[in-house]
């Protein structure tokens, strides 16, 4: 299997689900702008995401992936279906217990995570609400995530990386034509994101039967592969807990501050989450696999090499990003946002904090490359140590920059991407210390030409942006081509500048074994 192709085809439909998920956010800036119920939303809907995180993206996935495919390449078909039945049984009595308990919990749930609502009756109210309707996401998402992992390790990429695709149109539907029909309007948005769970899921049923992998409902606590995989997830739970922990706190920071700034965190995260998933998650689901399988066949050259072709996409990639991010910060959210109730003042306080973000975003994406490089070696305990670590170094920012340096919500997202960046540093060190990775040679040139490359790009953006006045002031079509006139001409002094410099497509093809 060729991995540059496959990383094309995750993030070509990885693509599509980011554009609808921007046509969804600018639909729900337009409608609802940044206020009481955005807020409200933004809250209830975090919760339920945390704990996808936890379950299904998360810990499940660093226990599960890993001994899945062990099983298929040491086990019997039979047994590998076993383990499918009991792991997905057992799972779903989990998710059902943990919605149940939400939905009844939610006012005390809410009163813990947002307590600065607690002071505005009909915000606090509306939350709760919000909350109850969107704690079953919890259940459909994860076994969604149960079944794209399944597919990931028959190399099935290309539809879990589209599933998400579905949520997003669900949103544009009932934001657009069924608001109206709901008071307050934004429960509308609670119902999308229970459809749209309802509709990943069932997206993904067929593929699992086409490959014989439709998961029986079997419950079996002895199987021993279950097990393994519960113990496993001890330590994993215990390490994405931290980092969803220090998303919580941060919401709780951010509860306090002035109205509008968990919306303005919100829709600058979505900002940063185009880059991350279109490469960092991409890069991460086809290198698990591809591991686990170098790592069962005790190929550690070849695991290294994995390793290291990684590294060098994410610095290629990864970099340009952050910079455009940080200079184009304006015109993005101008584009995509500045309509209808998302005001001037809005897009000013979302720069603040995407360009707080920028400087995380290649921390972001390289935990999600090096973070693999434990999880298929089925050592989770390293990277939650780091974790721990990160927790600590981002929570003593979080004061420093909140009430020493008044950065505001800006300060929040700034502790977020120098505890990224520690993080991924650490996890590199770790990986060298223990001789896991070791780098293939040329990197010092390597740095240098993309270093080059950047300077051009940045040059030429800075030149071309404008001034953030004219952007806000002018109508949405010339925002729209002058934005695409910019992205195209960055993009293209970018890696003209590194085809100048020698470097082709062709050198960074790469084969699984």
């Amino acid at each position: 299997m060729n991995l540059l192709k496959a990383l094309a085809t995750i993030s070509s439909m990885t693509l599509v689900s980011r554009i609808l998920g921007f046509v969804r956010d600018a639909v729900i800036a337009r409608g609802f702008g940044a206020g009481l119920y955005t807020d409200a939303f933004f809250v209830a809907f975090r919760l339920p995401n945390l704990l996808r995180r936890l379950f299904a993206e998360g810990a499940f996935a660093q226990a599960f992936v890993p001994i899945l495919g062990e099983y298929r390449n040491a086990r019997t078909p039979e047994e590998t279906r076993s383990l499918v039945d009991h792991v997905a049984s057992v799972l779903a009595v989990v998710l059902v217990v943990v919605s149940a308990i939400g939905m009844i919990a939610a006012p005390l749930i809410v009163y813990v995570t947002a307590p600065g609502f607690v002071a505005d009756s009909d915000k606090f109210a509306v939350t709760v609400q919000l909350l109850r309707i969107t704690f079953p996401y919890i259940l459909f998402i994860s076994l969604t995530s149960l079944a794209g992992g399944i597919l990931n390790t028959w190399s099935r990429f290309s539809v879990p990386a589209f599933t998400p695709t579905l949520l997003n149109v669900s949103f544009i539907v009932f934001a657009l034509c069924l608001a109206p029909y709901f008071d307050p309007p934004v429960l509308a948005l609670a119902w999308a994101v229970f459809v749209g769970g309802l509709l990943q899921l069932g997206f993904q049923l067929p593929f699992l039967a086409r490959i014989g992998m439709l998961p029986r409902f079997r419950f079996d606590l002895k199987d021993p592969g279950v097990w393994r995989i519960l113990k496993l997830m001890g330590p994993a739970v215990f390490g994405v807990s931290i980092g969803q922990i220090s998303l919580l706190i941060n919401t709780i920071f951010a509860s306090f501050l002035v109205t509008g700034s968990v919306s303005w965190l919100y829709y600058a995260d979505r900002l940063m989450e185009f880059p991350t998933g279109l490469l960092g998650v991409a890069l991460g689901t086809i290198l698990l696999p591809s591991l686990t399988r170098s790592f069962a066949d005790k190929t550690g050259g070849e695991y290294s090499k994995l390793l290291d072709w990684g590294l060098r996409l994410t610095v290629m990639l990864a970099l340009p990003c952050a910079l455009a991010l940080a200079l184009l910060a304006v015109p993005l959210i101008a584009t995509l946002f500045h309509h209808g109730a998302f005001g001037e003042h809005d897009v000013m306080m979302t720069r603040n904090a995407l360009m707080a973000y920028s400087v995380g975003l290649l921390g972001l994406i390289l935990v999600k490359v090096l973070a693999p490089g434990f999880y298929a070696r089925q050592n989770i305990r390293t990277p939650v140590k780091i974790a721990v670590i990160t927790l600590l170094a981002t929570q003593l920012l979080n004061p420093v920059f909140l009430f020493v340096l008044k950065l505001e919500h800006a300060g929040l997202a700034l502790a977020i991407s120098l505890g990224a960046c520690l993080n991924a540093g650490l996890l590199y060190y770790k990986l060298r210390r223990h001789d896991i990775f070791r780098p293939q040679p040329g990197w010092a040139l390597y740095l240098a030409k993309v270093g080059v490359a950047l300077v051009a790009m940045g040059a030429v953006l800075w030149w071309a942006t404008g001034d953030d006045a004219a952007w806000l002031a002018a109508a949405a079509w010339w925002r729209i081509g002058r934005l695409a006139m910019l992205v195209a001409l960055g993009g293209a002094t970018y890696f003209g500048s590194l085809w100048l410099l020698g470097f082709r497509l062709r050198d960074f093809a790469k084969r699984s074994i």
